[in-house]
């Protein structure tokens, strides 16, 4: 018969049971059996002598059961890695949530092993991989914002994200308007640690007039153009119609979506200091695949050790938004 002992355990099935049937006072029983008395007392009131299972009776958790819910349903949308989810739920829901106890929630509700929900996903086309570049460039978008209960009007997010370091920089414009996406890009420039080589847009009229003029080509003569052209950067334009071509900035914009709906936001203000955490934690804190399990931030700094020369200025751990 195999018998399985707790690790520390002095004592085994057979000398449990005759601590039982013993007599003689506690003293003399736990000098006979080389125990302790308490061990004595706690076998001669027991009817079994197995080893009780030391699993707690009420579980220590932090989180809440609403907060569990969302925890749970980030890791099924985002298929987050464990490190990943603990630092968004330590941002969003909970900051005093511990890595062994969110670990505990996730394999409760039956989502602990990220593989298992990757293997239950339908089956999505295989997409073509980016070739590989030297930081320096850059994807541009523009991202609606949802109106706030103070605000006349609705704002726009302009998102940029670097294809070999996938760091983001973001702003919020009231417009998008070719002025606007020309601040975008002044702004841009002067926050990205690397030279801008060249920049990925669609054929949106704030960044381009390739599709209102007869010639359906870009005439150079557009604000966005203007400026980008005195700055030394090739501007590339996506086919009409095929936003995939922009699919990395896109896929960053669906993680924007996916914060604003899972907030209730009291003001824009309060968006915007949200999308500004948001991209702090980004490019600081989640690990990416594609970045060998790195930060956008720690792959910005291994890149300024082998090429300096594609750097401008010192890579720095700060926020992705200029306020």
């Amino acid at each position: 018969m195999i018998v399985k002992l707790h690790k520390q355990a002095r004592t085994t099935p057979a000398i449990r049971e005759e601590i039982r049937h013993a007599t003689g006072t506690l003293a003399e029983l736990a000098a006979r059996f080389n125990v302790s008395v308490p061990t004595i007392i706690k076998w001669k009131n027991r009817d079994s002598v197995e080893d009780r299972s030391h699993t707690a009776h009420r579980l220590q958790t932090k989180l809440t059961p609403a907060q569990e819910r969302i925890a749970v349903k980030l890791r099924k949308v985002l298929k987050l890695g464990l490190d990943d989810l603990l630092v968004v739920v330590r941002e969003f829901l909970n900051p005093e949530v511990s890595r062994s106890g969110l670990d505990r929630c996730l394999r409760r509700y039956g989502v602990g092993n990220l593989r298992d929900l990757e293997e239950t996903a339908p089956a999505k086309r295989p997409s073509k991989p980016f070739k590989a570049y030297d930081p320096g460039y850059f994807h541009i978008d523009v991202k609606y914002l949802p109106q706030m209960s103070d605000e006349t009007s609705r704002r726009y997010l302009f998102v940029a994200i670097d294809r070999a370091t996938r760091w983001v920089f973001v702003q919020i414009k009231s417009n998008k308007t070719a002025s606007a996406a020309r601040a975008f890009l002044t702004a841009l420039q002067k926050a990205a640690p690397c030279h801008i080589r060249t920049i990925l847009t669609d054929n949106g009229s704030e960044f381009t007039d390739r599709l209102f003029n007869q010639q359906k080509q870009p005439s150079g003569e557009h604000e966005f153009d203007r400026l980008r052209a005195a700055l030394g950067i090739e501007h590339r334009l996506t086919k009409p119609r095929t936003p995939q071509t922009n699919g990395m900035v896109e896929r960053f914009n669906g993680r924007i979506s996916d914060v604003l709906a899972t907030h209730r936001f009291e003001s824009g203000q309060d968006l915007g200091d949200t999308l500004e955490r948001y991209v702090l934690l980004y490019n600081q804190h989640l690990p990416q695949l594609a970045l060998q399990h790195r930060t956008p931030i720690q792959a910005m700094k291994e890149w300024q050790k082998q090429r300096p020369e594609l750097f401008k200025k010192r890579v720095s751990n700060r926020p992705g938004l200029d306020t």
